[in-house]
C-alpha cells in the first residue's frame, strides 16, 4: 500500500495524475489495489456531524405540501416552472431533493440508508454546506451551516453578522447563496482502495446533478463557481480549521456553487472565482462544533490518494464573469406534457439497479429521448444550455460508447454518441478508432442527435467482460461506457481538471439515473471496468488520447424481495 514518495514527489503534478490514473486501472490479470476484505469494525459512519453546533430541523414536507413538485417533463421546458421565494420550506425541498435520505433498507438485522444523490457502494463521500446571508423571507440567521442528511436538518457552524455575510456574498445574486461541497476520501477507500479518489469524483458529478435538477424543480438556477482555488474552498467551509477536525478523518474541498431564483431582476453577472477570504473575514464571528470521528481505528493510508489529491488541488484563481438572460415570453404552458409523473416522486424512487431480468426492452423513442437529455447542446456562453448542462461552466469533454442490447428498431451493436458542441465533426474520432467502424446514422435517430453505429452485433458478453464479469451490464438493455478527451483535456487546463473530467460523468450518470425511473425501469452506476481493454476495443490510438472514466447500465430491474423498505424519516431512525 505505500508507494515511494520522494519518487513521486519527483514528477509533476500533471506526471503524478496521470500515474495515478494509469495505475488505478483494472486489467484483465489485475485489479487496481484495495485491502481485499472488508474491515467491518472499521466501516466507517457515512454521516458527519459536527459536535457543539446548534441544529436548525428542516420541515419535513410530503409532496403535497408547498413548494409543490412540478411534473417531471417540465424540468427540461425552459421558464415552464415558477420561481419560488427562498424560504425554510424551499430550503427544505432543495436539501430533500439534491442530498436528504429518501428511504432505509432493512434485512435480517440490518438496515442501511438510501439517498437522493447516488454513491459508490452506497458510501457516501460527498458532504454539504450553505452560506446565506439574511434573506427576507427565509428564517435562518446568517452564515454557514453543515447539511445533516440523517436529521434533514442544518448544522450552524460558522455564526456572523449580517453585514460580513453580505460582504462575502457581494458578488453572487442578492437574493441567493452558496452551496459547498467536499469528500471524505475514506468512506471510499475503506472499500475500493486506491481506485477511491475516482469514485468520490463520480459522487461530486452526481450531487451537481440532484442539486442542478432540486434548483430547477424551485425555478432556481445553480452555477459551479468552477474558477475558485481550492484553498479558497477549504478555508470558506471551515476544513482548515485543525482544531475542529482534531481526531476526525478530514474532508477535501470540492466545489463552490451559487444558487439564485430565475426570476431576479436585473440577471445577475457572477464570477466564476470566488476570492479567498482574508484572516481577519475567518476569524470574526463565532465557530461551532468539532467533526465527529468516522471509524473506530485509525483509516488505512493510500499514499498515492494523497498524491493525487495534492496534484489535482487547484491553486490557481481563473476569474471570468458571466451574465445570465431574463426569462423571455410566456411561461410554457404545463398542459403541454405529460402531469404525471412528479419530479419529486421519479427522486424519491431512484435505486440503484442490483440485477436485470435479462428480457426488458425500450422503445427507440425513448431511448433517443435519453440521448438527448444527457447533450449540453451547444458550448459557452453557458445560459444557452439546457437545464442541467448549465451548471458546469465547461465545454463537454465526455463522449459515449454504447452497448446496445435491446432497442426497438434498432439493431445491436457498438455504437458512439458524440457529445462535443461542433458535434457533427466526427473526423477526430474516426481517425482516432478502427477503420472497419461504419460511423452509419441510424434509422430513425433525430436529425440532431449525433449517434453513430460503429459496427452491429451481439455486444452482451463483450459489455459483460469489459464490466469486470457482472452480469448487469448483458442483461440490460443498453450499457455505455463514458469516454473523455483525457490529454487533450489535462494539458489544455492542467491538472485540476482531472476531477473535472470525473465530475461530468457522474453528471451524466445522474440525469440516466433519473430518465431510466422515468421510462418504468431501473439503472445502475458501473465503477469496475477494465480499463484499457476498453480503449482496446475501440482501436483508440495513442491509447491515452481517450480514456473510459464510468460504466452505466439501463434496463428492467429484478427486485430483492428479501428486503424491507422503510420511510426515510420516523421513530425507526435512530
Amino acid at each position: 500500500m505505500k508507494t515511494d514518495i520522494a519518487q513521486q514527489e519527483a514528477r509533476t503534478a500533471l506526471d503524478r495524475v496521470k500515474h495515478y490514473h494509469e495505475q488505478t486501472k483494472h486489467e484483465f490479470n489485475r485489479y487496481a489495489r484495495s485491502l481485499g476484505h472488508l474491515d467491518w469494525a472499521n466501516q466507517p459512519n457515512p454521516f458527519r456531524r459536527f459536535e457543539g453546533a446548534s441544529l436548525i430541523a428542516l420541515p419535513h414536507l410530503t409532496l403535497d405540501e408547498d413548494p409543490l413538485s412540478p411534473a417531471y417533463e417540465s424540468l427540461f421546458h425552459p421558464h415552464s416552472i415558477p420561481s419560488q421565494p427562498i424560504t425554510l420550506n424551499t430550503l427544505s425541498r432543495f436539501f430533500e431533493y439534491g442530498l436528504s435520505l429518501t428511504a432505509w433498507k432493512a434485512y435480517n438485522g440490518t438496515s442501511w440508508a438510501l439517498r437522493s444523490n447516488p454513491s459508490s457502494g452506497n458510501l457516501h463521500p460527498t458532504e454539504g454546506y450553505l452560506l446565506t446571508v439574511s434573506l427576507p423571507q427565509l428564517a435562518l440567521d446568517p452564515g454557514l451551516y453543515h447539511y445533516a442528511p440523517k436529521e434533514h436538518a442544518l448544522e450552524h457552524r460558522w455564526a456572523i453578522p449580517s453585514s460580513l455575510a453580505r460582504s462575502i456574498l457581494q458578488g453572487l445574486p442578492s437574493e441567493g447563496f452558496l452551496v459547498g461541497l467536499t469528500s471524505i476520501h475514506w468512506r471510499e477507500a475503506w472499500k475500493y482502495g486506491e481506485r477511491a479518489f475516482r469514485y468520490c469524483q463520480h459522487d461530486i458529478g452526481h450531487a451537481i446533478g440532484t442539486l442542478r435538477i432540486a434548483a430547477a424543480t424551485l425555478g432556481w438556477k445553480l452555477l459551479v463557481l468552477s474558477g475558485t482555488t481550492d484553498e479558497a474552498i477549504a478555508r470558506l467551509l471551515g476544513l482548515t480549521r485543525k482544531q475542529d477536525f482534531h481526531q476526525a478523518e478530514p474532508e477535501y474541498p470540492e466545489l463552490l456553487a451559487a444558487v439564485w431564483p430565475t426570476n431576479l431582476e436585473p440577471p445577475p453577472t457572477l464570477n466564476l472565482a470566488f476570492n479567498d477570504l482574508a484572516d481577519t473575514v475567518l476569524t470574526s464571528g463565532e465557530w461551532k462544533g468539532t467533526a465527529n470521528r468516522l471509524s473506530k481505528d485509525e483509516p488505512v493510508l493510500w499514499d498515492i490518494i494523497d498524491s493525487v489529491t495534492d496534484a489535482s488541488w487547484k491553486s490557481t484563481q481563473d476569474p471570468e464573469r458571466m451574465t445570465f438572460h431574463s426569462p423571455t415570453g410566456p411561461m410554457d404552458d404545463h398542459a403541454a406534457f405529460e402531469p404525471e409523473p412528479l419530479a419529486g416522486q421519479i427522486i424519491h424512487q431512484r435505486r440503484s439497479a442490483v440485477s436485470f431480468d435479462g428480457r426488458t426492452g425500450l422503445s427507440a423513442y425513448r431511448f433517443f429521448t435519453m440521448l438527448q437529455r444527457i447533450m449540453p447542446r451547444g458550448g459557452l456562453p453557458l445560459p444557452d444550455r439546457p437545464m442541467p448542462w448549465d451548471a458546469i461552466p465547461w465545454n463537454p469533454t465526455i463522449h459515449l460508447f454504447l452497448f446496445v442490447h435491446r432497442i426497438d428498431g434498432l439493431p445491436p451493436g457498438l455504437y458512439w454518441l458524440n457529445r462535443s458542441p461542433n458535434h457533427r465533426d466526427i473526423s477526430s474520432f474516426k481517425s482516432a478508432m478502427h477503420e472497419q467502424f461504419v460511423w452509419s446514422t441510424p434509422e430513425a435517430c433525430p436529425p440532431d442527435l449525433p449517434l453513430y453505429l460503429l459496427e452491429e452485433g451481439n455486444a452482451q458478453n463483450l459489455a459483460k467482460q469489459l464490466s469486470c464479469g457482472q452480469d448487469i451490464a448483458g442483461d440490460s438493455a443498453f450499457a455505455l461506457g463514458m469516454v473523455a478527451e483525457f490529454d487533450d483535456s489535462l494539458d489544455t487546463f492542467g491538472p485540476w481538471f482531472y476531477k473535472r473530467l470525473f465530475w461530468e460523468a457522474g453528471l451524466i450518470g445522474q440525469v440516466l439515473y433519473l430518465e431510466a425511473e422515468a421510462a418504468g425501469i431501473r439503472s445502475t452506476g458501473i465503477g469496475c471496468f477494465f480499463d484499457d481493454p476498453v480503449h482496446r476495443v475501440l482501436g483508440v490510438h495513442p491509447q491515452t488520447k481517450w480514456q473510459s472514466l464510468y460504466h452505466f447500465t439501463v434496463g428492467g430491474p429484478l427486485d430483492d424481495g428479501r428486503l424491507t423498505t422503510l420511510p426515510p424519516y420516523g421513530p425507526h431512525v435512530t
